[in-house]
């Protein structure tokens, strides 16, 4: 028997809709680009790298857990052990995060004594993070219970709770009256919603040329203020006889939202309100009045975390609305905001009225833009300033509405996206902009929740999940996630925080002992570790950076060109928005955008995706490309920009004064605009801009590129913009042209990620800063090349010559220097880049071994007498073919840890110079090989080869022992039938074919 618990996360999930924010409304904020103190701070740079920088990462870039508590309701020994067992496991840290949507019936939480933000919480925190102290891990702590964020006591006709704007309408014809009370609005108010406030009563005459399928038309002019025809809340009115009219009414109330799967706390949490100092004041207030005492101040500093929102997913009937945003608007726009009232109500996010298109998109932009900018001053600003001076730092999902994300994410110590809600990598690399131009380090990800895939989903589709969003700019991953041990009422093997989910398999997964994988698990946090350590060293750089005049993310929209052909040939790309240029890095040295990281080569624009891919620049934005173009840098512009048009509503003479800064940008030569979106390559080309990687042919391959002093460095990934596209990704093998600008003598080595080691690669060709190696990858599979100085990850081969070509298999340095490895007889061809040619010949070399027999005991995982204690029995079966479980009579329904063996027999003749490969073929989930009692590093999820020596294999008789560790589906479907029963039994276990693959390996002396 073995006892054991589960773990972290909190979800999200809505989807963005986003517009502008104000242009100076980051260099108006204090602490933009501010240092994290202390307990926030990441490691980005340091000493040049020795052997053990790679293999073993720090702490600090460790993968991180989402840690689901039911609230209050932990006890502080259990939160230590499972501390411990987060550390113990190779894990950075984890997020207090108060989730538990599987439990149906609240009230067994007993939130009047064991709520969010209780004494039982707090004592449950304080263990926490002193347990995280002494195992130099870091806790975060959400804002408040669940998300959005809420605050106990808060009631929804409070002026800090999240406000709505209603509507109501009544439709005239031509010279109709009404008389009676002003139209109510057209959806009730939530329960709770005790007061509302009318804001304005208008007129406006219909004009069906503006009308669309869903929006009745009006016309702009005709709007009239009837407010104050309004007494004792009636109003009599007569309707002009030029046409029908609509009569529409605008009232202020609470929208009554509470935080996800309450309630959380006694008495209940309301949504604040987001655009105000109030609703962000009544959040930390409750922090400092209630909840910090001095004990918790101190472990929080030492503890070195960070506050963290979830994704801002404000639900509401009507427009999203706070006291003062008139007065805002006015005084970001110059024009008073309820004339256009009408074009901005909603009902159920739909828009219900329109003037004619141009100016509806302008009023819109303006409206947004206007709440951008409250939302970035008076919410992640302020948080961000309290959370630093409590010795925190603020990370958040800045999206959810329709808002300037990029602007907000320069803002953030640590923005965070999500691979959940986000399309495809172009929303990653939004955030990516932000926290690039501000100078920041960390993108972190919300990773791996996946619906209905609880206890089923395979470390293998994580990882080709999480590999393409590193190449997009996430060097973070907070797992989603690690559930606290248990709760009242639970099943084995216990308290998860989203399963059952509406009584089925919820969001996956509750990581941690109680998965048979977890044996295995200091494999895969080594891997997240090194790729995070790589990724999070010196600075980002990407070739382009994309402007977007609206500065939303996760809405799966890209670039063009770039998304669809760029990034197939090597470039990459981030974006921006208006407010980045006005930070301090908004400068061109050299050509370059930002020249200390991310150092843009050029700037590209082109239409707003998101209002018809109209044209459009403001006149400050424009100004600003006009001036980062005279100092050097190349700009493409795609559209109509001779014709440009202001995103909001122009003032008198403003589109004339735009147009003419518009002719002055493009008579500059170094701007090239285009009109069809296949000539950007050509355009860019034009004006000799390159991508620092360059492939041979149009690939699935991504890439990111980092850069120290020592080296730059260049993550790989085989996979694809978005999880949804089809065909799969297929394996790669290609050349690829790496660039390292006038660094002096430069070499380039190969990371391996599974099992740490860093060596310098054997094989390459030079042209003055470019190398071209060869990249060979399956589905998912990652790599990392880093171009450095000789020497580094403790390299003792300094500038010995390297190969230039071979017809051997492969080419490595040893010991003694270069050598040849061959799988077949033959004699093979080695050219050195200085130096005399090497002829090699391979004798005859022993088939491929195909093992006959496999002994597999499995250690069969089961309910044991509470739902956090596992029952293991033993089963035993003999294999002459390897199957997956399910298709074995003993073990269809099992799941847990099987232990394969078979001996292979190796001639007589085998040498110390043989070694051979161990191709697994179809293995899930995890698995750890050992051959003749010693085992070996860690095996890719992705591509399960091992190199087996040479020296490892002998003479005659050889053991070899593959350990696979499964998920826990398959025997959750017939223990938990009425939640699991629905999913398929799944395919695990090592299913092969299992190849052993002799090679020799030959010294070039």
């Amino acid at each position: 028997m073995i006892e054991e618990t589960p773990r972290p996360g909190g979800i999200s999930r809505r989807v963005a809709l986003a517009a502008g924010i104000g242009a100076t409304v980051l260099s108006a904020l204090p602490g933009v680009a501010v240092a994290l103190p202390a307990a926030a701070a990441t490691a980005a740079a340091g000493p040049a790298p020795d052997a053990d920088w790679f293999a073993n990462p720090p702490r600090s870039v460790r993968p991180r857990f989402r840690w689901w508590w039911p609230d209050g309701l932990v006890d502080p020994d259990e939160v230590a052990r499972e501390i411990d067992q987060i550390a113990d496991a190779g894990f950075g840290g984890m997020e207090i995060a108060g989730v538990h949507h599987s439990i149906k019936d609240k009230s067994v939480l007993d939130t009047a004594y064991h709520g969010w933000g209780s004494k039982p919480w707090q004592e449950g925190v304080t263990a926490a993070l002193d347990r995280a102290v002494r195992r130099g891990v870091t806790i975060d702590l959400t804002l408040g219970p669940s998300w959005p964020v809420a605050v106990p006591g808060v009631v929804p006709d409070d002026a800090v709770a999240a406000q709505e704007l209603a509507y109501g309408r009544v439709s005239l014809g031509a010279g109709e009256t009404y008389q009676g009370p002003v139209p109510a609005s057209v959806r009730a108010a939530e329960s709770g919603v005790a007061r509302q406030r009318l804001v304005a009563v208008q007129a406006a005459r219909v004009n069906t040329t503006n009308s669309t399928r869903k929006e009745t038309g009006l016309d702009l002019d005709s709007v009239r203020d009837l407010t104050a025809l309004v007494t004792d809340g009636t109003l009599s009115w007569t309707a002009p006889a030029d046409g029908a009219w609509e009569l529409i009414s605008y009232w202020q109330r609470g929208s009554a939202q509470q935080p996800e799967s309450g309630p959380h706390t006694s008495p209940a949490a309301y949504v604040v309100d987001h655009f105000s100092a109030a609703g962000t004041r009544a959040v930390t207030d409750h922090w400092d009045q209630k909840i910090l005492n001095a004990e918790l101040r101190r472990l929080l500093r030492a503890a070195g975390g960070t506050f963290f929102e979830d994704s801002v997913e404000m639900e509401t009937d009507g427009l999203v609305w706070t006291t003062g945003l008139p007065e805002a608007f006015e005084e970001q726009t110059g024009r008073p905001l309820l004339p256009y009232l009408p074009a901005l109500v909603l009902d159920k996010s739909n828009q219900v009225f329109a003037f004619e298109a141009q100016v509806t998109r302008q009023i819109r932009h303006d409206f947004w833009g206007t709440v951008s900018a409250l939302f970035n001053r008076h919410h992640i600003t302020a948080l961000r300033d309290w959370a630093h001076s409590l010795g925190m730092g603020l990370r958040s999902q800045p999206y959810g509405l329709q808002t300037d994300a990029i602007a907000s994410a320069a803002l953030l110590d640590i923005p965070e996206g999500e691979s959940l809600g986000f399309k495809n990598l172009d929303d990653y690399r939004c955030l990516a902009g932000g926290r690039d131009m501000a100078g920041h380090t960390v993108l972190s990800c919300e990773a791996g929740a996946y619906n209905g895939s609880a206890y089923s989903t395979t470390w293998d589709r994580f990882l080709r999940t999480m590999g393409g969003a590193y190449a997009a700019g996430v060097n973070q991953t907070n797992l989603h996630g690690f559930s606290y041990a248990t709760a009242p009422g639970v099943a084995w093997p216990g308290f998860a925080a989203f399963s059952p989910y509406n009584g089925a398999a919820g969001y996956g997964e509750s990581w941690g002992p109680r998965q048979p994988t977890w044996t295995h698990i200091a494999d895969i946090s080594g891997y997240l570790g090194r790729v995070h350590r790589v990724l999070q060293t010196g600075t980002a750089g990407a070739d382009v950076a994309v402007f977007r005049q609206t500065g939303y993310t996760a809405t799966g929209i890209g670039a063009s060109w770039f998304t669809a052909t760029g990034i197939t040939l090597g470039w990459t790309h981030q974006f921006l928005s208006g407010p980045l240029l006005d930070l301090p890095s908004a400068t061109v040295r050299q050509g370059r955008l930002a020249p200390d990281g991310p150092a843009y080569k050029a700037l590209f624009v082109e239409g707003d995706f998101f209002y018809g891919s109209t044209p459009t620049l403001s006149i400050d934005d424009a100004g600003k490309i006009l001036t980062l173009a005279r100092a050097g840098l190349p700009v493409v512009l795609l559209g109509a920009f001779d014709q440009g048009l202001t995103p909001g509503v122009p003032a008198d003479g403003e589109t004339d004064r735009l147009r003419a800064t518009l002719d002055r940008l493009l008579a500059l030569p170094n701007v090239v605009r285009v009109t069809d979106k296949a000539l950007v390559g050509n355009a860019l080309a034009e004006l000799g801009v390159t991508p620092d990687a360059r492939y041979a042919t149009a690939s699935t391959l991504l890439n990111a590129r980092r850069s120290t002093k020592e080296a730059d460095y260049y993550y790989f990934c085989n996979g694809k913009h978005a999880e949804t596209v089809k065909p799969a990704v297929a394996a790669i093998d290609h050349e690829v042209t790496l660039r390292r600008d006038g660094q002096g003598e430069t070499v380039p080595y190969l990371l391996d990620p599974w099992t740490g080691d860093a060596v310098r690669l054997a094989r390459y060709t030079r042209d003055g800063d470019d190398f071209t190696v060869r990249i060979k990858l399956q589905p998912g599979e990652s790599t990392i090349i880093a171009l450095g100085r000789p020497g580094l990850f403790g390299d003792r081969h300094g500038a010995r010559p390297h190969v230039v070509t071979t017809d051997a298999d492969s080419v490595l340095f040893t010991e003694k220097g270069l050598a040849v490895r061959a799988t077949t007889a033959g004699t093979y061809t080695t050219r050195p880049d200085r130096g005399r040619t090497f002829t090699t010949t391979v004798p005859a070399l022993p088939d491929a071994v195909v093992p006959a027999r496999w002994q597999l005991d499995v250690e069969d995982w089961r309910p044991g007498s509470t739902a956090t204690r596992t029952e293991v029995v033993g089963v035993s079966v003999t294999l002459d073919t390897l199957l997956p479980w399910s298709k074995i009579p003993e073990l269809a329904d099992s799941a847990g840890i099987g232990h394969y063996r078979t001996t292979v027999e190796l001639p007589a003749g085998w040498t110390p110079a043989h070694g051979a490969r161990l191709e697994l073929g179809q293995v899930s989930d995890t698995c750890r090989v050992t051959v003749n009692g010693t085992r070996l590093p860690a095996v890719s999820r992705l591509n399960p080869v091992v190199d087996l020596g040479p020296g490892l294999l002998r003479p005659g008789t050889n053991r070899i022992e593959v350990e696979v560790a499964t998920p826990l589906i398959n025997r959750l479907r017939v223990a938990q039938p009425a939640v699991f029963g629905a999913v398929a039994r799944q395919d695990h276990g090592l299913s092969g074919p299992v190849r052993l693959v002799p090679y020799l390996q030959t010294d070039l002396s």
